[in-house]
């Protein structure tokens, strides 16, 4: 018992009204005796009253007098437990306490109260007695000494092995346990020597010689033991077992770690392989995920049996990890494996159970058809002793199957592992087939994206063109930015970028009506604002028809008011460029010499919202100019739009050098993270010029003769080409539509021809109305010429320029691609 617990025995069995008192001087001299300490001890006051204490207790409570008057001084009185010795020699047990008694003289004496403790039950108990108590205990307890070595330990202690108490007398706690930190346990010995302050609750966990392969957790408690004078003797400890607590505990840890880990994207694989990273090392050593090839897919699987033939069953790796290299049997990840019949994999795909083995067949072989090593390993030879398969359900059915093994350093799966490797399975499976149903929405949503975009960019002579597309839902892949380039007549090319607010399939939807509108209004070869503004009456009139608030969900006409377009026509026989906008941010022109420059371009609307006309803007570009058209996500710098830090960081990104195609995706990396804030698409078009030897005008007079020389004279500019293949077809094109000219038309007409994909026969007149193409009867005299001009050639049509109009016409050259459409 310790110096503290005797001095808590002594308190709580001190009568005051029985006690004995006596006086002491400062000295522990007697200066006053009472009949009652005289009952006590059998002295008379004469033969008391002038002796020291130490005189009246027994030899090894004697010593301890110095101790106890040093202590009353410090702490003003004691209470504690003594052994007194009668005037006939007899000891006889006692609580003392000793306080101070100040005097009116303002001198100091301690009054000492004495009450006898003899029938204090407990107090006699013999060490033997206590020693059974403690060796019968359930708890494990053990006392060491100062040097940390056994002395003493009980029976209970037993049961975490390490042999019999007297075994362990003189080890220390390494040497009976070496599979638990030592280290540490001693650690927490030497602090409670050192301080005296008990330990209480010291959680440990490791692997105890009763059962080396199972993890085990102890709550320890270390106590200091002292002598009668307070001097540390050693630390007596108990111990408890508290694995089923701690296992629980961990159960618990594993299932919010899956909560928190899977299915933190909608990725199919990455989920999979989330699944097993998880269950790795928390509940096994080694783990595999499979999926079907269908739910890789993004499919629905069939209900039912998957497995239900004697043929090998299929399916696809989508995650495994292993806490060391086990490469005979790693399959990776995207590669097929296959079950033969019978075996446990193929046996849960059939029932939609689960299975589980406590101790595997070390000469059993791998359950799959082959291995990338060619052979199948043993699971001696792979060290895996125990295994667990479950199957991957949702909405009752079967996704795929996980397998769990361990190694033979760590014990065998139990009933408890494999709830917890179902509960497991059972959070994943949710996650893989939402990530599954998302696979087949998005495939689905990327199909209708690809389908509204260019698959690529169309075959022309006038630009050199690259494209960069980012949507900022990283989810869908969709938005509502888009970008196009269309050919038009003349060898000339429209250039068009633009923007539906919004992201996701409404925008989507909405960008490719307003692409869909962009070409055909584009085929009417009408000038930049004048597409605008056919453009912006279409959506206008949309949103009208639809009776819907603009912006409102799910209505696609009222998704596209607000949106942004941006129209360019280049020409590429003498450089002019023409553009318009409709709330759209304006075009950057890499010059020759690498300078960039904004274009000056007057803002109109957005799209539907009405305003003032759109106006244009034309300019001269240099061969070898580079056009920069973009949405104003590219301007943005996380949530913020800035103008001119916009401009400045586009200008810096602009101004490197490199080929076109890689220059447009570096500018869109530099500018642009990964997950953007809006969404991004870039249009880059670095300008061309046709050659002289590629261009032939001629001016001509309003006169019906003419028609002949026209055709002679297009006729020698084809030979000169040589194209005289094309000379019957030209000069049946060029005689009508000169005639055409001449006939409805007053002033000069001008005849072109152009040679670059295509051969280009265009006829100006000073004419304010465009022909018609008109089916005749047989008995008609005439209007077959356009008709025929219409079937001979690959297309035709009329474009109004402020001289009048063109009426023009293209034949295919054979010796050369044809425009991609």
């Amino acid at each position: 018992m310790g110096a503290d617990e005797v001095h808590g025995v002594a308190r709580q069995r001190f009568d005051v009204a029985d006690a004995a008192p006596l006086l002491l001087d400062p000295q522990g001299v007697v200066t006053g005796w009472t009949s009652a300490a005289r009952r006590l001890l059998a002295y008379p006051a004469s033969e008391a009253v002038g002796r020291k204490l130490a005189d009246l207790l027994a030899a090894e409570d004697a010593e301890r007098v110095p101790d106890l008057v040093e202590r009353c001084r410090r702490d003003g009185g004691w209470t504690g437990l003594l052994t007194a010795r009668r005037r006939d020699g007899r000891p006889v047990k006692v609580a003392a306490r000793i306080t101070s008694a100040e005097e009116a003289h303002g001198s100091s004496h301690w009054l000492m109260l004495l009450s006898e403790l003899a029938d204090a039950p407990g107090w006699d108990m013999s060490r033997t007695v206590l020693e059974q108590m403690a060796a019968g205990a359930p708890v494990g307890i053990a006392i060491v000494d100062t040097d940390l070595r056994f002395v003493w330990s009980n029976a209970a202690l037993e049961q975490f092995g390490g042999g019999p108490a007297a075994r362990r007398l003189g080890l220390r706690f390494a040497d009976v346990q070496p599979g638990m930190d030592g280290q540490a346990v001693e650690d927490q010995m030497r602090h409670v020597l050192e301080t005296g302050e008990a330990v209480v609750g010291y959680e440990h966990v490791g692997h105890v010689r009763s059962a080396p392969l199972r993890e085990t957790a102890h709550m320890l408690s270390f106590t200091r033991l002292e002598d009668d004078r307070g001097h540390p003797i050693g630390v007596y400890y108990t111990v408890v077992d508290m694995t089923d607590r701690h296992r629980a505990r961990q159960r618990l840890a594993l299932l919010d770690r899956a909560g928190e880990s899977i299915g933190r994207s909608l990725d199919l694989t990455r989920t999979a392989q989330e699944l097993a990273d998880v269950a790795v090392p928390g509940l096994a050593d080694f783990a595999t995920v499979d999926l079907l090839e269908s739910v890789l897919r993004g499919a629905e699987p069939a209900p039912g049996p998957l497995a239900d033939s004697e043929e090998p069953v299929e399916l696809r790796r989508a995650g495994y990890r292993s806490v060391q290299d086990l490469a005979e049997a790693v399959i990776e990840i995207g590669e097929v494996v296959a079950f033969r019949a019978g075996t446990p994999p193929f046996r849960c795909l059939a029932t939609g159970r689960s299975w589980r083995a406590e101790r595997l067949d070390p000469l059993t072989r791998d359950w799959t058809t082959d291995t990338p090593s060619g052979r199948r390993a043993t699971f001696r030879e792979l060290g895996l002793h125990s295994v667990m398969t479950v199957p991957i359900r949702s909405r009752g059915i079967t996704l795929g199957i996980t397998t769990f093994y361990r190694r033979q350093d760590r014990e065998f799966f139990d009933e408890e592992d494999l709830r917890l490797a179902e509960d497991l399975v059972a959070r994943a499976a949710v996650c893989v087939d939402n990530a599954r149903r998302y696979t087949r929405e998005r495939d689905a949503a990327l199909v209708l994206q690809r389908s509204l975009l260019p698959h690529r960019l169309p075959e022309q002579g006038a630009v050199e063109a690259a494209a960069c597309y980012r949507p900022a839902d990283e989810l869908t892949g969709l938005g509502g930015d888009w970008y196009d380039l269309i050919p038009l007549s003349g060898a000339r090319v429209a250039l068009v970028v633009g923007e539906a607010p919004g992201h996701g399939i409404d925008a989507a939807a909405a960008m490719g009506q307003l692409r869909t509108a962009v070409r055909t209004l584009a085929a009417l070869d009408l000038p930049p604002e004048e597409v605008l503004a056919h453009l912006d009456d279409l959506v206008a009139r949309s949103a009208r028809e639809e009776g819907a608030e603009p912006g409102a969900v799910g209505s696609a006409g009222t998704q596209c008011v607000g949106s942004g377009c941006l129209y360019v026509v280049y020409d590429p026989v003498d450089g002019g460029c023409s553009m318009a906008a409709a709330g759209h941010p304006a075009p950057a022109v890499v010059q020759p010499d690498r300078s960039v420059v904004f274009v000056d371009l007057p803002q109109g609307p957005p799209l539907g919202v009405g305003g003032p006309p759109f106006e244009a803007v034309e300019l001269p570009l240099a061969e070898g100019s580079t056009l920069a058209l973009h949405t104003d996500g590219l301007l943005a710098h996380g949530e913020t739009w800035a103008v001119d830090a916009g401009r400045e960081r586009l200008r810096r990104a602009l101004e490197r050098a490199g080929p076109l195609e890689s220059h447009c995706r570096s500018v869109v990396d530099a500018l642009v993270p990964d997950r953007p804030y809006d969404d991004v698409a870039l249009l880059m078009a670095r300008t061309k010029r046709l050659g002289t030897g590629q261009v032939a005008a001629w001016e001509l007079p309003s006169d019906p003769a003419v028609v002949a020389d026209a055709r002679r004279t297009a006729t020698r500019q084809l030979a000169h080409w040589g194209l005289e293949e094309l000379a019957f077809t030209t000069e049946l094109v060029v005689s009508e539509l000169v005639t055409n000219a001449i006939r409805y038309a007053d002033g000069t007409i001008r005849l072109r021809l152009i040679r670059e994909r295509a051969l280009v026969c265009e006829v100006l007149d000073g004419g304010a109305t465009a022909p018609h193409l008109r089916h005749p009867r047989t008995t008609d005299e005439g209007g077959r010429g356009l008709l025929l001009v219409s079937q001979l050639t690959q297309r035709w049509g009329t474009r109004f320029v402020p001289e009048g109009k063109v009426i023009w016409a293209e034949q295919a050259l054979a010796d050369l691609p044809e425009e991609a459409g």
